[in-house]
């Protein structure tokens, strides 16, 4: 007899990547589980690769669009990994057992206004797995998943040749602009290494690209919004090391078991949402004994302060040290 799961997760890119283990380790060690997940639209692309999933049910904006629909699956539990006002309307509506996930909101908002740490030194990851733990589910410790269909990543071949060899994947992504890397440091280390880069993020980040691109040497190619979130992923995959923003691509390169180099700006370690399992020589970067930090827990268009310090003041010497010993 199946036994029905609903996983509940929004978004974002990074957060989904990170449900992976919840995922695979219901499907593992549940006898005859199957896993559905109910997402936004736009996130569906990472999801419906992944062979521990059944199902994926997604909406654009309104929710009672598949209300019917879950309903009519007559789920056995519910794993509540948003916990918010629109994930509690689909407990309440499919009257199954749930579980949710602990957002330790007055925590981080404790951190945030008064640097007051109560937050427990436990990742994102291991608190979703936490949330399942009432069904006997252990961590496998394995990390995270993230699958690229076939035929939808970057073909190696049709990178110019001295690429081929061995690359830099610089992430400039970011959904804030606190949360990213000023070009000008972007520049400054690429300008400064002897490795190949390419530089990956959406199409808010195309300029960016291109004003790294021109001040550069002829080692970096520009994908930032040319090309798609599977082909991003792919050459993280295939990458040396990686370079990145605490971002979506972040998690996927930690899925990947990638050496990363991860900048910190208004965010801080302590959120739990670091790289997850990644390879042993990855190094986060940050600016440390800031007052001001961290300023939100997700982040602002421009520096509350003004100064930006978090970013201005990374040490890019200490990137260059750490690319050279790695690559």
């Amino acid at each position: 007899m199946k036994v029905k799961f609903l996983v509940i997760r929004f978004s974002s890119i990074g957060d989904i990547v990170l449900t992976s283990p919840v995922v695979r380790c219901l499907k593992n060690q549940v006898q005859n589980a199957e896993i559905h997940f109910v997402t936004k639209k736009k996130f569906e692309c990472i999801l419906d690769s992944n062979p521990n999933i059944h199902k994926v049910h997604v909406f654009e904006d309104n929710l009672g669009e598949i209300f019917h629909e879950l309903k009519e699956e007559k789920f056995d539990y519910v794993i509540d990994l948003h916990n918010n006002f629109r994930s509690g309307r689909i407990k309440r509506r499919n009257k199954a057992p749930a579980y949710s996930v602990n957002k330790l909101n007055w925590q981080k908002m404790l951190l945030i206004r008064f640097k007051i740490n109560r937050l427990p030194q436990k990742h994102i990851v291991d608190r979703y797995l936490q949330t399942v733990s009432p069904l006997q589910i252990k961590n496998d410790g394995e990390g995270l998943d993230f699958f690229i269909p076939e035929n939808k990543g970057f073909k190696n071949e049709e990178l110019p040749v001295s690429f081929q060899k061995g690359y830099v994947a610089f992430v400039i992504a970011g959904t804030y602009s606190t949360k990213k890397l000023p070009v000008e440091k972007i520049s400054e280390i690429c300008q400064k290494l002897d490795y190949p880069v390419i530089l990956l993020g959406g199409k808010d980040e195309f300029d960016e690209g291109e004003k790294v691109l021109s001040q550069s040497k002829g080692n970096v190619l520009n994908y930032a919004g040319k090309i798609s979130l599977n082909q991003s992923a792919s050459l993280v995959r295939d990458a040396k090391v990686v370079l990145t923003n605490d971002t979506g691509l972040m998690h996927i390169a930690a899925a990947f078991k990638k050496k990363i180099l991860s900048f910190w700006g208004n965010t801080v370690p302590d959120f739990g949402m670091t790289p997850y399992q990644s390879n042993d020589v990855s190094k986060l970067l940050e600016v440390d004994n800031l007052k001001c930090r961290p300023c939100s827990k997700l982040g602002h268009k421009k520096c509350p302060k003004k100064h930006f310090k978090c970013m201005t003041e990374i040490d890019t010497r200490i990137a260059l040290d750490w690319i050279n010993q790695n690559f």
